[in-house]
């Protein structure tokens, strides 16, 4: 009961929270004005995401302290990680912070939590186990640099990246109860879908305030820390976490490449990632944001579960799991130059 309460309480602060942030960003003018690179055509207030932080991280802190089993090392590994990334986002959402000098944030925070976590757990390969050593805690710190980047990149329309953190969390959760792990295992995953909801409340579509980098990114280093935590319990659950995310990580991962091979600026802003395309195409942000909840529901949630439960080979599941959604970003021509005529 006491779990359950905690949960409900953090939607609510987190639905208030956003309330007062918006009246804020109003009385402020922080608003995020319409250009040729938007994906909206109203000014509309930005920095809601704040209120995930605060209600999150506040969460969290109730949790470990009252004893309801939060490791100790997830618990400085989300706090600090997740600080930092929040007031790098906050500062960028009021100024501007050089490209350089969030990068470097953005390491320090991933060694951070890369330390209290103990690096990249063993992977599972074809019923084996491989230890890539200090190789593999390199490749951890780029996973988690580019997952909150790629979050960033992937918060462009109404309620998209509240929907992708609230349906990970709850597959997480899902994967947990497959291994028959204790229900408290699930609380940081149940807490973050809490907080995140009653965001979604005021950043569903028509969106009456923007989540802001301080809340994307925090999203995607808070999920990435997650991902690693729950492989350190189960080696197989990275592969389920890494299916989960597809979405995310495909249409991010393709719009880069593609706009590398043509060497453009990756850091400049622009509108070429699939969803931003099928906003388009659709007229409205409405339908892309409910197919990426039924992609996480009817396929990619099958397709984790499948992995978790040793029926499937978790690279092989990775593939088989991404093939479609690649399909799919090159449909919408992610990455592709837009042409405006």
């Amino acid at each position: 009961m006491s779990v359950l309460l905690l949960v409900v309480s953090l939607a609510v602060l987190a639905w208030i929270l956003t309330a007062q942030l918006r009246r804020y960003a109003l009385a402020r003018s922080l608003m995020d004005i319409p250009n040729a690179r938007s994906s909206h055509s109203l000014p509309t207030p930005r920095g809601g995401g704040v209120a995930i932080v605060i209600a999150f991280l506040l969460g969290l802190g109730v949790a470990f302290f009252a004893g309801l089993g939060i490791p100790a090392e997830l618990f400085y590994a989300l706090l600090g990680a997740g600080l930092a990334i929040a007031l790098l986002g906050f500062l960028d959402d009021h100024g501007h912070i050089a490209a350089r000098w969030r990068l470097l944030g953005h390491f320090a925070a991933a060694a951070w939590a890369l330390y209290w976590l103990g690096g990249l757990p063993p992977l599972a390969v074809f019923g084996g186990l491989l230890q890539l050593s200090w190789i593999g805690h390199v490749l951890a710190a780029f996973y988690l640099v580019w997952l909150l980047n790629l979050y960033n990149f992937m918060d462009g329309i109404d309620g998209i990246a509240s929907v992708e953190a609230i349906c990970v969390c709850l597959g997480g959760a899902i994967l947990y109860a497959l291994l028959e792990t204790t229900l408290l295992t699930d609380l940081p995953l149940l807490m973050l879908a809490a907080a995140v909801l009653g965001f979604l409340i005021w950043n569903f579509p028509p969106a009456r305030i923007f989540m802001g980098d301080a809340g994307s990114g925090f999203l995607g280093i808070v999920l990435g820390v997650l991902s690693l935590q729950a492989a350190w319990i189960s080696p197989v659950l990275l592969w389920g976490w890494l299916i989960l995310l597809g979405v995310f990580i495909v249409d991010a991962t393709l719009t880069l490449l593609r706009r590398l091979l043509r060497g453009e600026k990756v850091y400049e802003a622009h509108r070429s990632h699939a969803y931003q395309y099928a906003s388009r195409q659709f007229g409205k942000h409405l339908p892309v944001t409910l197919a990426v909840l039924a992609i996480n529901l009817f396929w990619l949630l099958p397709v984790a579960v499948v992995v978790t439960l040793g029926w499937l080979d978790g690279l092989l599941g990775v593939l088989l799991a991404y093939a479609p959604l690649v399909l799919l970003a090159l449909r919408f021509r992610a990455g592709q130059t837009e042409n405006r005529a």
